[in-house]
This record gives structure tokens, sequence and C-alpha cells, in this order.
């Protein structure tokens, strides 16, 4: 095979998985406020994206052209794709919101109205919103010559105000406004009901409606706001030495992140040019982070947005399943010494793991709890149990990963928390993240320590448990909780041990070990038999994985991949990748897990895991991936894969063209994952 292989740009795949995002949003088979909340996806999505990818490329862009050579691409000119397709998808954004969503809503007596659009009564409760909420905390920037322009915070959402006198153009002045929104509910206003009609404002909007009660002391007689919002270099420049002023060093860092280098000016596309000319001038910008939006910024917001109509305008709620086979009501630790159990998020619910954990902190016979944090809720009930167990007097150990990426703040909080109620806390590892979901319970029984393990694919943290596709695993199987026990004192120590038998542990073993599984599907193809991967993961953007999978391709290999998110292997492309198809679900909830299953000539292999196939988790993260060996089990997760495999509602085609073809199929029944799997489980428990 050549050394170049065909791949997808990672930034521009990513780009075109938030179209898939945004494919949600159109999709009129959806409740129509769960679009909206598509659309507060997508562009919460990209705010990421801004701060995290494209400030990245900006770095690279400035470094020499042999380095550029060795990137196997030109970071200016993919800043440059980068833009031309941002800009393509806040268009179709914008039709979406203006021309559809709110259309629809205008149908359900759902009005989302703006300044100009309130009568004398509602623009009189307006007013006097404004005076009690809001005027008080408004202190507005007068923008003058010579002076510097102020820092804008990263994300925030600005008015940039110009006051005019006709025929006067000395008097002109510019302003800048902080919109004061504390939470994403904060910024909606459910305006009294008249003749059935339900009218909806945002803080945005209201504000607009009262400049002049903020700019009556100036001489104008035209005044005029405009909203933009700055996207900053989110990078964290760290000291990384993990001791006890490690703390200080992020917490540090984490204010400097918002005076990172402006990544993306997003402002509203009927700002005149002469404000926005002001504005540039101003603000050290780089051309393609020039955006053009709409009126409302942070539409992450809208996740938030009020229902105020009729209930089949959200999703229907769904009761979380139960186990017919482990009861919360009897020792969880007397069920799993029996048998192994699977808990699949967010079908069943993520209580189990809760009721773990509790009865480990008040069980007389359990001594240590050993668990690894990432992404935790923000009331977390599994903080609760670690800190109940600690004063029950057990010895817990908790590694809380306080470089996670945007929770490092919420991590330093629930660091405090914990020592102070007696855990040992563990900050993490130099240069590394420990990304791994695993948790391990030593009990002693009959003078013997007895091991009870919690292996999953996803946090420890109920909240996304609702959201979030998973797999949590209760295990007592030995040859596991030895490897967890060895796992963790590796952690301890900040060492990383070599040998394990059954787990397949990031950084030191999982590319051998993945490359060792693909290439026995390469043997067996080649010596004639069947030979197969289902490899299901967010993402896959490592290179040297991917030449692998064009190898096994070439020998025979059927290859299907279910990959939610960035996918940079190009499939069906001839001479690399002919026998590889690759498929998308996106839907009401978030596909999370990895699964790789491998045919292993009829006795397959079933592995779940925390990692995906990018370079970042082989090699410079913690990842625990897990072998499935109860048979029941294997079954069961082979089942729901399949179920994946069959979907021709959500599922969209992954190929070299980015254009998320949909895989309706000529089949006339319609197979919609989720929601089949969610049947299959209730059936079958």
């Amino acid at each position: 095979m050549p050394k170049k292989i065909p791949l997808i740009n990672r930034e521009i795949s990513w780009l075109s998985f938030n179209d898939r995002v945004l494919q949600e949003a159109a999709d009129k088979t959806v409740p129509l406020i769960e679009r909206l909340r598509f659309l507060a996806i997508f562009s919460s999505n990209l705010d990421e994206f801004y701060r995290v990818r494209v400030a990245t490329l900006n770095r690279l862009s400035n470094v020499n052209v042999k380095a550029k050579e060795l990137l196997g691409y030109n970071p200016k000119k993919t800043l440059n794709q980068i833009k031309n397709i941002v800009v393509k998808q806040e268009r179709k954004f914008n039709q979406l919101f203006e021309k559809d969503i709110i259309q629809e809503l205008a149908g359900h007596k759902i009005f989302i109205i703006n300044e100009q659009q309130l009568n004398v009564a509602r623009g009189q409760f307006v007013r006097n919103y404004f005076r009690e909420k809001l005027l008080s905390t408004l202190v507005p920037v007068m923008l003058t010559k010579g002076e510097a322009f102020p820092e804008l915070k990263d994300r925030g959402i600005y008015f940039l105000v110009k006051l005019t006198k006709s025929g006067n153009k000395e008097k002109l002045r510019y302003a800048l406004i902080e919109i004061p929104v504390e939470n994403g509910a904060d910024r909606f206003v459910v305006l009294p009901e008249s003749l059935h009609l339900k009218f909806i404002i945002l803080v945005d909007d209201i504000i607009r409606y009262c400049l002049d009660d903020i700019f009556f002391i100036f001489d104008y007689d035209q005044i005029e706001a405009y909203s933009v919002q700055l996207t900053r270099d989110a990078a964290l420049e760290l000291d990384h030495q993990l001791t006890e002023k490690f703390i200080d060093a992020l917490a540090k860092s984490l204010q400097k992140r918002g005076k990172g280098k402006p990544m993306r000016l997003l402002y509203d596309a009927d700002m005149p040019a002469d404000m926005l000319d002001y504005l540039v001038n101003k603000l050290d910008l780089a051309p393609d982070g020039l955006i053009p939006g709409n009126r409302y910024h942070n539409f992450k917001d809208f996740i938030n947005f009020p229902n105020v109509g009729d209930a089949r305008l959200e999703y229907p709620p769904r009761s979380p399943l139960a186990l017919h086979d482990l009861t919360a009501g009897s020792s969880l630790f007397a069920q799993i010494a029996k048998k192994d159990h699977l808990i699949s998020l967010p079908y069943q619910s993520f209580d189990y793991i809760i009721h773990f954990l509790r009865e480990s902190a008040i069980d007389p016979k359990v001594k240590e709890i050993s668990i690894t944090l990432y992404r935790l809720a923000e009331n977390s009930k599994v903080i609760n149990a670690l800190i109940n167990a600690a004063r029950n007097g057990k010895k817990v150990n908790c590694l809380l990963e306080l470089k996670a990426r945007f929770d490092e703040q919420a991590n330093i909080f629930w660091t405090n928390k914990l020592e102070e109620a007696g855990v040992l806390v563990n900050y993490g590892i130099l240069d590394y993240k420990v990304h791994s979901k695993i948790c391990l319970v030593k009990r002693v029984e009959k003078e013997k320590s007895v091991y009870y393990a919690n292996l999953a694919t996803g946090n420890f943290n109920e909240k996304t448990a609702r959201l979030y596709c998973d797999y949590s695993l209760f295990t007592a199987r030995p040859e596991i909780t030895r490897e967890l026990v060895k796992l963790f004192d590796g952690l301890q120590k900040k060492i990383f041990y070599r040998g394990y038998q059954h787990l397949i542990v990031s950084p030191l073993e999982s590319r051998k070990k993945i490359y060792d599984l693909i290439d026995q599907e390469i043997k067996l193809a080649k010596s004639g038999k069947d030979a197969y991967m289902i490899l299901k993961m967010n993402s896959l953007s490592d290179e040297e994985v991917i030449a692998r999978l064009y190898e096994a391709s070439n020998a025979g290999v059927r290859i299907r991949l279910i990959v939610r998110g960035m996918c940079c292997l190009v499939p069906g492309i001839k001479g690399f990748s002919e026998n590889i198809s690759v498929i998308s679900i996106i839907d009401r909830y978030l596909e999370h897990a990895r699964v790789w299953i491998f045919g292993n000539d009829g006795q397959e292999k079933v592995y779940l895991s925390s990692a995906d196939w990018m370079t970042r988790n082989l090699d410079r993260r913690v990842e625990v991936g897990f072998p499935i060996l109860d048979p029941e089990i294997k079954q069961e997760i082979r089942d729901m894969i399949n179920i994946q495999l069959k979907d021709n509602t959500k599922a969209r085609e992954i190929n070299q063209f980015n254009n998320n073809r949909y895989l309706k199929g000529r089949l006339k029944t319609e197979f919609r994952s989720q929601l089949d799997t969610y049947i299959y489980l209730k059936y079958k428990n």
C-alpha cells in the first residue's frame, strides 16, 4: 500500500458532524422545541470548535514552512476552508431559525417577538421588567478616541451601540453593553398571555427596547444596537508539576483563559458596514475569524428555551428501565458476585451506580474504594457517596482529572470538597489525562479481600447519563479486578505498568493490542476464513490505525464502522477501503459508547472502552478497554449493535463527499435504533 493514504481532514470532518446536528434541527419529524435545542447544540459545538481546534490551527499557521510540510497540510488553507463552510452553515442555521422554526412556533400560538413587535401593554410590561430586574446590572462602556478598547469576555454577548445626531457628525458616539445572562434560563422572559397566544422575548430585545433609559443623558436622535460575540483561544498554559501547587497554577491559568487570543467574531449580519469596520479595527482578529450570524448569539442558551405550549412539542419522557436480574432493594455485592451485569444508559437507570457506591459507603465489610473521575454532575451524587464513605471510615482513593477541558474549575471545587472529607485525592499524571471510567471496591469476606468493579464507556455523571448512550459493567471476575488493582496502584504511584492480560490500557498497550486484534482478522482473511470487525466510537482520526484498517480491507476483512463524530477514514475507495462502510447516528440521545467487535474465527471478541481511536486516546491518555466475558451480555451488546446497523431513519452515510446522506434504503420498514433499543431492552428485561 502506498505511504500516502486517503484521509478526510479532521477539522472538515468535524464540521461535517456538526452539519448532521443541523440536519436534526431541519428534520420536521423531530418535535419543534427539540429542533430548537439541536440549533443550540450546533451553536455550542461550534463555540468549542473555535476555542480549541481553530485556536490550534492559528498557532500552527505561524510555524515555518518545513514544519507545515511535516504536518501534511497547510493550516492557513484549512482555516480558509473552515470559514467557507461555517459561513454556509450559519446561513442554513439562520434560515432554520428565522424562516422555519419561528414560523412553526407561531402555528402553535407561540411567538418569539422582538422589541419592534411589542404593543402598548406588552411594551409597558417589558419596560417595568427592565427597570426592576435589568437596569441596575447594566453599565455601558463609552468608547472614546485614544483610549484602549475594552477586553471582551470569551463568549460574552455585547451590544455595540451607536448614538447619532442628525447633521452633526461630531456628536457620533459608540458604546458597549454586556448582556447580563447568568445562565441560559435567564435569557427568556415569558410575557402575559393574550387571547390564548403565548409570547416570549429575549433579554437582548428587552434591553434594545429600553436603550433610551440608559443613554438619556446624551443628545441624539438615532440609536442603533447590534450584538457581537467574541470567541477566544481556550488553551491553558500550565506548569505541569502535579504537586500541591498544581491547583493554584491551574486556577491562575483559568483566569487567563478568558483573555486568550480572539479566534472568531460572530456579529449580527444586519450590522451596518461602518459599525463593523469600527469594531474590526479595534480587535486583533484574522480575516477568517469574521463570521456573520443572526441577532442572537450564545445560541446555546436555547437549550433552556421554555416550552409554554403542548407537551408534544418535546420528546415524550422515557422512564429508565429496570434490570430483571439486578435489584436495588437487596445487596448489589451479592448479586454481582453471582454474575456480571450490564447497564445500558440512558435506557436503564444510572441509579444502579449510585446504589453501588452508597452500599459501599455503609457496608462494614467494605474497606477501600478507588475511582477515576473526569466530568461530574453539578450536584454530584457520586461525590456525596464518596464523601460519606470517607466519613464512615473507608479508605477512598479518588483520581480527579483536573485537566478535563472546560471542567477544570468544577473539578477544583470537587477536589477541595473531597479533601475536606478525608478522601485521598490524586490530581493526575504529568502530561497525561486520566480519561478512564473505572471504580474498584475492596471488601473483606471470610478474612479474604474480594474485589467488585464498575467499568464504563462514559463518565460517572448522573446528568449526562440521562442523555448519553453508554455502557456500564458490574463485575467481580478476578481476571478483571486483579488487573484493576494493578492499574490503580500505578495511578497512585504515577507510573504505567505493562503486561495486562485482559484489559487494554493506554498509553502503553492500547495501540499494540488493537493492532494485534486487527492483524488476527487479516490473518484469517488471508487464509480464506470469514473475517470481520464492527467498531463503534465517537471519533476516528489516528492515521496509523486508519492505515491498518485499510490494510485489513485490502486483505478481505469486512469492516463496519459506527462513528458519531469526526471520521478521517474514507470508505469505499478502490485499493484502500472497498470493504469498509461507515455510518453516523444522530438522534435524541448522544451516542457515546465505544464498542469493538472482532470476528476471531467464530469466537467473537467484544470489548467496551473509554477510548476513541484518536492519537491522544491511544498515546497521551490513561484509557481502559475491557472484554465482555459473560456470554449473555456479549449477545446483548451484539444485538444492540445489530439494531444500530439496521438504522434507516437516523443513520447517515459517511463518505468521501461529506454529504451526510441518510441511509433510507429500500426497506419499507423503518428502523430507528434508539427507539428500537429501548423496546428491545424493555421486553428483554
